[in-house]
């Protein structure tokens, strides 16, 4: 099938390479511009763009695709179908009725719950049992429209938010092509809204941890912000990033140190429960284990984190 890919990070790459491994016509590729990134603030194009130039695919990043200049170029191409996955932007209607088997979209969620822009972490952040992958006919609106194929995973008890990113990714462009080869008796499901939510966009605001919460819930957040913006909280007033944790019996006053020993670890009072602060660092400092951190940081008992 003659297709245009439209994507932009990592989650998109697997989704590019499957169509192309599985003989479709790429014929163009859209997707971010360039971003400045790191401490010198480098222009460096987007996973997807990298891809698509390694395999002499056209590529464009307009700033929108609202103009009558980019509809009209959309529409030299000629595809059958637009394939988006985690591109960024809201496809207009003019773009949407283009293509005539439609715009097909990978969203790394089991829809219509966890609508938006980071669907895999919040289901993280939430405690929910199960994520997954869900492909759909474009709409207007925001994730809105039909459903075609789902694929359904557990997420791990342990699992970050990056490693079940991954997961899905690869799920999601096995999803992809078995949804183009059934798309003629794929019967489409609409989504209920009552069962829809959103999942807002990450910020470094939300990584404060509050040790009111339940331990559980504050593990959850953890692993649901791990690799990015990581948990946060303070340390005899500097700040520490909490990378994972483990959740343990113990009580005490909301963010208290109940245990903070090179062999067994560094254990903290929740609303409920307690938690081990597996692996740690000291803004500025080492990444590493609490019992490597203990051997070269005094913790005493009843310190109060986040204070």
């Amino acid at each position: 099938m003659r297709l245009v890919f439209m994507g932009t990070p990592d989650f998109a790459v697997p989704s590019l390479q499957a169509l192309l491994d599985a003989g479709h016509e790429i014929a163009a590729v859209y997707t971010q511009p360039d971003k400045p990134q790191g401490r010198k603030q480098i222009l460096t194009a987007p996973p997807v763009k990298e891809l698509a130039l390694r395999h002499d695919i056209p590529v464009y990043q307009p700033g929108t695709l609202k103009s009558e200049e980019e509809q009209a170029r959309l529409r030299g191409l000629a595809p059958e179908a637009i394939i988006v996955a985690a591109y960024g932007k809201l496809l207009p209607r003019a773009v949407l009725e283009i293509p005539p088997r439609g715009c097909i979209n990978v969203h790394g969620s089991l829809l219509p719950r966890w609508r938006g822009a980071a669907p895999i972490q919040w289901a993280v952040i939430a405690g929910d049992p199960v994520a997954g992958v869900t492909t759909m006919q474009m709409a207007e609106g925001l994730d809105t429209g039909d459903m075609l194929l789902k694929y359904e995973t557990p997420i791990g008890a342990r699992e970050t938010a990056g490693e079940l990113f991954d997961r899905l990714a690869a799920a999601g462009a096995a999803l992809l092509v078995e949804t183009l080869a059934q798309l003629d008796t794929i019967v489409p499901q609409p989504q209920e809204e009552a069962q829809s939510c959103y999942a807002h966009m990450l910020d470094k605001q939300m990584a404060v941890i509050d040790w009111s919460k339940s331990a559980r819930e504050i593990d959850c957040l953890i692993r649901g912000l791990n690799p990015w913006p990581v948990a946060l909280t303070t340390l005899d007033g500097a700040r520490l990033k909490v990378f994972a944790a483990e959740v343990v019996s113990g009580s005490g006053a909301a963010g208290a140190v109940l245990e903070s020993d090179p062999k067994k670890g560094l254990l903290v009072a929740c609303g409920t429960g307690a938690l081990r602060l597996c692996e740690i660092q000291l803004v500025g400092g080492k990444r590493m284990r609490d019992t490597d951190f203990l051997r070269g940081h005094s913790v005493e008992k009843q310190t109060v984190l986040g204070e």
